[in-house]
């Protein structure tokens, strides 16, 4: 007798098992690299931390981590401090850098829970910084930054990224032209936290006064300049608490 294979349900069948078997493929997969998949991420943590607070390898304009091998040394040897900010109080946490950012703005959503805010206190040359992850939205989709700071906030270094900003315009918010306009700008203005704007049309292009709370814009990316200024004014108030004590103490 003919076996019929292209009957209806036949193809149904076939799909049904492609699924399962690739589903299955994939499932495995994921689970055998979920620990390297960890792993990965611990150490472009490290090395964004540690790019904020100038720890780099920077050359000929380009922005440069250092590597992943010597991510974690560097890491154990600039960072003296995590700490977890929450209900008003800091405390040490050797795990602060796992925070999941977003998550923790996801569920501030929430009535009733309280934000953990990590902070990572580094000294290098004999110089306090204290860095900061934030994260936003730009035009596509999420941006975030690390920005270090002095204790009056005052912004040591930064390093921006993004998940899907239009080449050569958004997305060069991670490259060094941008980024280094950051340092030396103030994030408060008379005693009271103002952030900084990425502006467009900015009086001062050239930089040259840091205490403006401006940064000049990417031509053609104002949506996500836009986004930039909103992370840092919306996430880094967050901190304020924490460095006017630093003051007080």
């Amino acid at each position: 007798m003919e076996k019929r294979t292209d009957k209806n349900s036949y193809t149904i069948l076939f799909a049904i098992a492609m699924v399962l078997v690739v589903g299955t493929l994939l499932a495995a997969a994921a689970s055998g690299l979920k620990d390297r998949i960890t792993e990965n991420k611990r150490l472009e943590k490290q090395q964004n931390i540690l790019y904020a607070m100038g720890v780099n390898e920077n050359e000929d304009g380009s922005a440069n981590f250092v590597s992943t091998d010597e991510a974690p040394k560097l890491f154990k040897q600039y960072i003296k401090t995590q700490l977890v900010i929450q209900d008003g109080k800091a405390i040490e946490d050797t795990t602060a850098y796992l925070i999941d950012v977003k998550k923790e703005k996801t569920l501030a959503k929430e009535d009733g829970y309280s934000r953990r805010l990590p902070l990572f206190v580094g000294e290098k040359d004999g110089k306090k910084f204290y860095i900061a992850p934030i994260r936003g939205k730009g035009l596509w989709d999420a941006i975030w930054a690390y920005v270090a700071m002095d204790e009056d906030m005052v912004v040591q270094g930064a390093f921006f990224d993004h998940k899907g900003e239009t080449p050569g315009l958004g997305a060069n918010i991670k490259q060094r032209f941008f980024m280094d306009d950051f340092i030396g700008e103030h994030l408060k203005a008379n005693g009271s936290f103002k952030g900084i704007t990425v502006a467009k049309g900015n009086a001062d292009p050239k930089n040259i006064d840091k205490a403006d709370n401006e940064v000049d814009a990417i031509a053609g990316a104002t949506i996500t300049g836009d986004g930039v200024s909103a992370m840092i004014k919306s996430d880094l108030r967050l901190y304020v608490p924490y460095f006017e004590n630093l003051k007080t103490n």
